[in-house]
């Protein structure tokens, strides 16, 4: 549904390889070393970190994420079980929640992702981490200025990059070089910078540029003043680019709200009704056909009971042929409803799913699109449901007044944007322009 694909509070996500800083990054921003770091792996699970008015930092299990609807991952274990068998019951190895009382945080939610180039869970890793980039109001992808050899990150740079880039959304992701304090030495941030942008232009970005960053903290001291105060600049600036973005996702999120729902109201309108509609009528087709071969199969049983039960009375005294005649009425009447009972359980338990069976089969090659493919299947899923529905035409719930509820969400859709626009610009420079009341997200 739409308000399980929008986190209640703006999500920043933090992406990208081992080591590459994401950590020393987070502590940085939050002004508290609330995440470990090091050279190697050190946080292994997806940390989901929100504000908390209490001072010390707590760390719950991912048991309190996938239980609570208000977080992005409600319920994600079961889409990890259906990737790897079994590790659905392991929440607790995937996910953990911690608390700060870093007022950055107040009214945002930030996530901690573990890179993947190397992860022994790994496919149940990347299901996790397009959950995120799909719910994510921003994602910064983190990559590691030390290690010049992007080759040898492919897989993370196919899907952080090639997979990201037609997204309708793509302008949500911020590329960032960390630990660029390691060419200080060589002087030579401009060759790894293009190393890096030669990299992402091969996996289809473009477009677009590397933020260039380090922990100041942590940086090897920089003997030349003139080199230091260029690598300082570049920092500084580049860091008040980025936390400038994550100061303005609220905003850019209320959009993207919007967009969201209009997105949803035209994929039901202009595509899912119609799919819908002929996948039942391909269904009801095969059912009719299904139901057809095992009603002359039940007929021909229930013709072989009835006709074993024919009893030769010929010999038999007269006076028995009354009872006999009625015993065998009963037979065949017993014969009759139980076929009849049998019928309709083979048409609820076997033959409706195997007509669902073969009209689906093939859904995820006809559709690409995973959203649409994901409202068709649970249309269809709810449509065939109910024994009667077999007798309609049109999808379980859809009438000419939902078409007017979706007609409307898209006329109230194009006045929240002319809201949203009244109330952060003004090309007319006029003072007297009011500022609207703009729907909260639960409100939306």
């Amino acid at each position: 549904s739409f308000t399980t694909r929008v986190p209640w509070w703006p999500l920043i996500s933090i992406m990208g390889t081992f080591s590459s800083g994401k950590s020393s990054f987070i502590n940085s921003f939050l002004e508290q070393k609330i995440q470990r770091t090091g050279n190697q792996a050190v946080d292994d699970k997806f940390t989901v970190i929100c504000f908390s008015k209490e001072e010390e930092s707590r760390t719950l299990p991912g048991l309190a994420l996938d239980s609570d609807p208000r977080f992005p991952f409600y319920q994600i274990s079961r889409q990890i079980e259906q990737v790897v068998s079994g590790e659905g019951r392991r929440i607790d190895a995937y996910l953990q929640l911690k608390t700060t009382a870093s007022e950055k945080l107040r009214g945002k939610i930030l996530i901690d992702s573990p890179g993947f180039d190397a992860d022994d869970q790994r496919n149940a890793t990347l299901k996790i981490s397009d959950h995120i980039m799909d719910l994510s109001d921003l994602v910064l992808v983190f990559f590691d200025a030390r290690h010049p050899e992007p080759g040898a990150m492919k897989d993370t740079l196919e899907h952080l990059v090639a997979n990201t880039i037609s997204r309708p959304d793509s302008n949500k992701f911020l590329f960032v070089l960390n630990q660029v304090d390691c060419t200080v030495q060589e002087d030579n941030l401009e060759d790894v910078v293009a190393a890096w942008q030669r990299a992402l232009s091969q996996a289809g970005l473009m477009a677009g540029r590397f933020y260039q960053i380090y922990n100041i903290d942590s940086a090897s001291p920089i003997a030349n003043e003139a080199l230091k105060n260029r690598y300082e600049g570049k920092r500084r600036e580049d860091m008040e680019e980025i936390t400038d973005r994550i100061r303005r996702v609220e905003v850019e999120r209320a959009y993207r709200i919007i967009g969201v729902l209009e997105h949803t109201a035209k994929l039901i309108l202009d595509q899912a009704i119609g799919k819908l509609t002929d996948l039942i009528g391909r269904w009801r087709k095969k059912l009719l056909l299904l139901d057809t071969i095992g009603l002359g199969i039940a007929a021909l049983l229930t013709l072989g009971v009835v006709r074993s039960f024919n009893l030769d009375l010929s010999h038999l005294n007269p006076a028995l042929w009354p009872a006999m005649n009625q015993t065998q009425t009963l037979v065949h009447g017993i014969s009759l409803g139980v076929a009849l009972i049998l019928l309709w359980a083979g048409h609820l338990q076997l033959l409706r799913p195997l007509a669902g069976w073969m009209v689906t089969r093939n859904l995820s090659k006809e559709i690409r699109d995973a959203d649409l493919l994901e409202l068709v299947s649970k249309g269809f899923a709810k449509s065939t449901r109910d024994p009667l529905f077999v007798l309609f035409n049109s999808p379980a719930g859809w009438s000419g007044q939902a078409e007017k509820t979706i007609l409307r969400v898209l006329k109230d859709a194009d006045s929240y944007i002319q809201g949203l626009n009244d109330q952060f610009t003004n090309p007319s420079g006029r003072q007297d322009t009011p500022n609207p009341t703009i729907p909260h997200h639960d409100t939306v």
